[in-house]
Order: C-alpha cells, then sequence, then structure tokens
C-alpha cells in the first residue's frame, strides 16, 4: 500500500446519520442464532467492531414478519419482542462504542425452498416468489437443501402477498426507529425476493410486476416507499442490490448504462438514500468500454451516494484470475485502488466483510500504519464468534 490513508477516515454525513469515516461493516450472514433469536454474543460481536474503528456496522439479513420469510430457525427474526430486544442491545453496545447500527431487512423468497417437515418456521406453508420459478442454486447452501433444478418450486405471489411483503417491510422499518437503529438497508440482492422480482429468469409475471424493467422495479420501489412513510423524513434508507445472484454468478440487472438508470429512478423516486452496490470484486468494470464500477455507475446515474463492497482487503479473493480487471490479489490487499477510487468521487463508502472477521480492529491497525498485525482471512475465520 502506497496511497495515504486519509479519504478513508473522512467524515460522512447522511440524513440524520454522522459518520467518523467511510469504513462500513458489510452484512455477513454468521448464523448464530438460536430458533430465530440472537444469542447473548451478538452485541459483543458488534461492538468489537465498532471499538475498533468501523464507523457503520450493518447487520446480517433478518426476517420480516411475513409467514413464508425465511427458511431457517438460524436465521434472525425482526420482529417480535425477545428478538427486537435482542436487537436493541446490538445498537446500544454499538453506540456504547461510538459507532452506527443499522438492521438488514430480508425476506428469503423462493430460495426458502421446498417444503421440509420441521426445517423452518411455517413449514407447512408454500413459499412464494413472482412467478413460483426457481433457478438452481450454484453450490449446496449451509443450510437447508439445494434447489435441484430450474423449474416450478413453490407459488407465484398475488397482489395480495405483495402487499403483505411490503406491510411487513415498513414494519420492520418502524421497529427499527424504535429500538434506536441508525437507519435501515433493505436487501434487494442476490436472489432472494425483491431480487427475484428484479431478475426475468424467475420473474415470469405478465402483469404490473414483470415484463419491463419499470415493472420489475416496482416491487422493489413500493417496499422503499412504504419503508420511507414508516420512518422519520432524515432516517436513512441504504438499498443493496447486486450485479450476481447465488444462482449465476454472472448475472447482470442491467445490460447497459440506460438500463441501469431505468432501473434507479424509480427507487431514488421512493426515497433511497444510498446504494450498496454488492460485487464480488469492487474494482471491476460494470460495462464494457468504461473502467466505472456498478458502484460507480450507480452514483453517475442516480445522483445518490453509494457503497463499494467485494473482497476490499484481502490477500486471496475467489476468483478467476484471466477476468480480473488489472488488479492483483496483491494491489487488492494493499488497499491503493479502494483509496483512489474514494478520492475521484466513484463512491462514498467502503463496505468490508470478511477481514473483520478475524480483525475487529482492521481499521485502527490500517490508520496507524500497523499492517503487519493485520490476520490475513481463512474460510476457518468462520467459526469465530464473536
Amino acid at each position: 500500500m502506497t496511497r495515504p490513508v486519509d479519504a478513508l477516515f473522512a467524515p460522512f454525513r447522511i440524513g440524520s446519520l454522522s459518520l467518523p469515516n467511510r469504513l462500513v461493516m458489510a452484512p455477513m450472514g454468521r448464523l448464530q442464532t438460536d430458533n430465530n433469536l440472537p444469542r447473548p454474543t451478538y452485541p459483543e460481536y458488534f461492538r468489537k467492531r465498532a471499538a475498533g474503528g468501523v464507523g457503520l456496522l450493518i447487520g446480517e439479513a433478518v426476517a420480516v414478519d411475513h409467514a413464508v420469510a425465511c427458511s431457517s430457525d438460524k436465521h434472525a427474526f425482526f420482529h417480535g419482542d425477545p428478538a427486537l430486544q435482542a436487537w436493541k442491545d446490538v445498537v446500544d453496545a454499538v453506540h456504547g462504542a461510538g459507532g452506527a447500527f443499522m438492521p438488514q431487512l430480508w425476506h428469503g423468497g423462493l430460495l426458502r425452498g421446498p417444503n421440509r417437515p420441521g426445517a423452518f418456521p411455517n413449514e407447512h406453508l408454500e413459499s412464494m416468489g413472482p412467478s413460483g420459478w426457481a433457478v438452481p442454486l450454484v453450490h449446496p447452501q449451509p443450510i437447508g437443501s439445494p434447489i435441484e433444478a430450474e423449474g416450478p418450486l413453490g407459488i407465484a405471489m398475488t397482489e395480495r402477498d405483495i402487499a403483505d411483503v411490503v406491510a411487513s417491510f415498513a414494519r420492520a422499518a418502524a421497529d427499527a426507529v424504535a429500538i434506536g437503529a441508525d437507519g435501515i438497508e433493505i436487501h434487494a440482492a442476490h436472489g432472494y425476493l425483491i431480487d427475484q422480482f428484479l431478475w426475468p429468469r424467475m420473474n415470469r409475471r405478465t402483469d404490473g410486476y414483470g415484463g419491463s424493467i419499470a415493472n420489475r422495479v416496482r416491487f422493489a420501489a413500493e417496499i422503499v416507499s412504504a419503508c420511507r412513510a414508516a420512518v422519520p423524513s432524515n432516517f436513512p434508507i441504504f438499498f443493496r442490490y447486486s450485479q450476481w445472484k447465488q444462482q449465476d454468478y454472472g448475472a447482470r440487472p442491467a445490460a447497459t448504462p440506460a438500463e441501469l438508470e431505468q432501473f434507479l429512478a424509480p427507487l431514488v423516486d421512493a426515497g433511497v438514500d444510498l446504494f450498496d452496490c454488492s460485487t464480488r470484486r469492487f474494482w471491476e468494470p460494470a460495462f464494457a468500454g468504461s473502467d466505472l464500477s456498478v458502484a460507480g455507475w450507480t452514483r453517475k446515474l442516480s445522483g445518490r451516494p453509494t457503497m463499494a463492497v467485494g473482497s476490499v482487503g484481502l490477500d486471496k479473493a475467489s476468483w478467476d484470475t484471466a477476468n480480473a480487471h488489472s488488479v492483483s490479489s496483491a494491489d487488492a490487499a494493499s488497499l491503493d485502488p479502494v483509496i483512489e477510487r474514494l478520492e475521484r468521487g466513484e463512491y462514498d463508502l467502503v463496505g468490508l466483510g470478511r477481514m473483520l472477521i478475524p480483525n475487529p480492529d482492521w481499521p485502527q491497525l490500517i490508520r496507524s500504519g500497523a499492517t503487519d498485525r493485520i490476520r490475513p482471512y481463512s474460510n476457518a475465520n468462520l467459526a469465530e464468534f464473536p
């Protein structure tokens, strides 16, 4: 790493939220819950990373109160007094360490999987998606059962079902305010329910929620709008979308900048304050003919701040080097390309995931120059909690 790190530690303000730096703990599914409730170790897990210098911490995906939102007792609820109290304990611990916290609101949709008696809450109910059509997963998941083949899996959502899910997200947003959270993130990425509406391979509807980009993004925009109405006007709403799905790493929400602009505009109008642009490798160009990342294009086209995420700081990322964009793993670990893009205004925040598991004090180590104390990430670190 040769560039100064000052840009990473510049303050940032969005709505009612003031951050001391640009470093965000990206949402990571740790699945350390018991009967859908965060364990007592959760507050300490997040507190350690806030104390280590992370400005904003976004929690793992938490299920809204819709009956078929989640697929396992390992997914945390964000509804009901016990769950909300557990998350309030997290918020209070993070605030006590000088950080800010947001829950990531989520619905699994058809990735909930087929009915498996006793495997998940409300297992007797059919899973729902835009068309009841599922695409197989790339690899078996750590929970549940992989979808074996592309085809019908659950039921297609009626307009009443859609309205019920929208209302569930709005109630969760209001609950986030009630427990003192600093904002919310809406999870519309990685092949889960909202993303299933955005993706033509799973959205085969012929009504106002399918077909054109404007129709496919309508469900997401209605969720954002309902959440915006349920929270104070300056309460930040982040929106995570992804260039990839768990079922298809090459999937894209839009094939051209013009399509991406069509995708983003309704979400901006609905009230998104910041886009969390999930990619597997933050530096890869979103479209041919430009080196702008998806976070860069999103910022340019939407006029909203963005967050870049994807293999930041890793010594070795899980990628196909033949497709890497002139950035080696050593370069990625050095942070020079992250800082360069941040300095030129390509994005506003930097999301860190896996590196914060073995290094809860990663920001402090970077700022002080003690990079020799940074522990490399390995999958064995996933057993570390808190």
